[in-house]
């Protein structure tokens, strides 16, 4: 067999493994997720497999920092809750579309099981405000964010969300996507900017997948 054809089938021989053991580890205190996305480069890469924690934020608030996977906002956005032509989704019915390959089937998915997973960078009682370039500001003072290294250009869409002196509601927090040029996320969200904590599912604990990058998640 050809070197290189023996070292693809290892190495997503390995991963598919990794995948069913973790997945079939799903509870109460963790589970396992996958970034499908760009929107949280460059801390995550598209297809990043992770181990989010559940136990840590049952009795306690995240941090300013934290990565959290959450539930859709379109399972929780009252606007797009209202421009939905069916009912939501049970539960039993996201679990089962959580697993791969039925999750990939065309005409099953649904929005609103998906799960995202964004930065909390405003916690409840702050006042918040994003600049045309996606950073952020609390009481007007810029926060620093080392993660970010896609800002905004002058020109960027919409202004990239950009908006002022807005107050954090209680239990809630402003999550942002840390490349603000790719993210959708509370900037845009129609019904409301923030996110209540009984949506959040999990905190990014470990990375266990490239192999490479195998580790712990330091805010």
């Amino acid at each position: 067999m050809h070197a290189s054809i023996k070292s693809f089938l290892k190495e997503w021989g390995l991963l598919i493994l990794l995948t069913f053991f973790v997945s079939s580890c799903r509870s109460f205190l963790a589970e396992p997720r996958y970034i499908p996305s760009g929107s949280m480069l460059p801390e995550l890469q598209i297809n990043d497999r992770l181990i989010i924690e559940k136990f840590s934020l049952r009795n306690s608030l995240p941090k300013r920092g934290d990565i959290v996977v959450f539930k859709s906002p379109y399972s929780f956005d009252e606007k797009l809750i209202s421009s939905r032509f069916k009912p939501l989704p049970k539960k039993s019915y996201c679990f089962f579309m959580s697993f791969p390959p039925v999750s990939f089937i065309p005409g099953l998915r649904d929005k609103a099981c998906d799960a995202y997973i964004k930065r909390v960078v405003a916690l409840p009682g702050e006042i918040v405000s994003v600049n045309s370039k996606g950073e952020v500001m609390i009481n007007n003072k810029l926060i620093p964010e080392p993660y970010i290294s896609y800002k905004c250009s002058a020109y960027f869409f919409n202004k990239c969300g950009e908006f002022e002196n807005i107050k954090v509601p209680k239990d809630h927090f402003l999550v942002l996507g840390d490349n603000r040029s790719n993210s959708w996320d509370g900037r845009y969200w129609p019904g409301s900017k923030f996110l209540h904590k009984k949506e959040i599912i999990g905190k990014a604990y470990v990375r266990f997948w490239p192999l490479s990058k195998i580790g712990f998640f330091n805010k």
